[in-house]
């Protein structure tokens, strides 16, 4: 990834209802901007049920930006950004899905080599169904242009 470069990842399982609603996110950001190049400051990745090979990505990031569905206590289709130290306290807290157990463990190893992006966000939806299915519930499928637009607010503060 070149210097300077910020990772958007998205993170979930599409197979898994309201789990996908990372990678949906991701999809949705890529179409709103289909000529993103490898020059762009940019990198939308779509990380599904993550795993040790995006390490290096994250390593390599000037900034990370994760997407994912999340527990954090609201109402189903609910959006919430943790930017920095505050990422890091929900990645560290109670684990209620694969994900974030995963993102932990590569932040920690991000830290340890020195590398942890020290701008960083998780863009959360509160999921209201994991179970097996193609498609998001309504609310969280309603909640997919909220994630956009909350990234790309974070693109432009952190990009300003």
């Amino acid at each position: 990834m070149a210097e300077g470069r910020v990772l958007v990842l998205g993170l979930g399982n599409r197979l898994l209802g309201d789990d996908a609603a990372g990678p949906l996110a991701v999809d949705a950001l890529l179409a709103a901007d289909p000529v993103a190049g490898a020059d762009d400051p940019v990198h939308y990745c779509d990380g599904g049920t993550i795993g040790l090979s995006l390490l290096p990505a994250i390593e390599d990031a000037a900034a990370l930006i994760a997407i994912d569905a999340a527990r954090f206590g609201a109402e189903p289709g609910s959006v919430r950004v943790f930017e920095g130290d505050a990422m890091d306290a929900q990645l560290g807290g109670r684990k209620t899905s694969a994900h974030e157990v995963a993102l932990a463990d590569l932040m920690a190893a991000a830290a340890f080599s020195g590398r942890l992006p020290a701008r960083r966000a998780l863009v959360a939806v509160e999921p209201g169904s994991t179970a097996l299915g193609l498609a998001p519930t309504p609310p969280v499928q309603a909640a997919l242009p909220r994630l956009c637009d909350a990234v790309r607010d974070l693109l432009q503060r952190w990009q300003a």
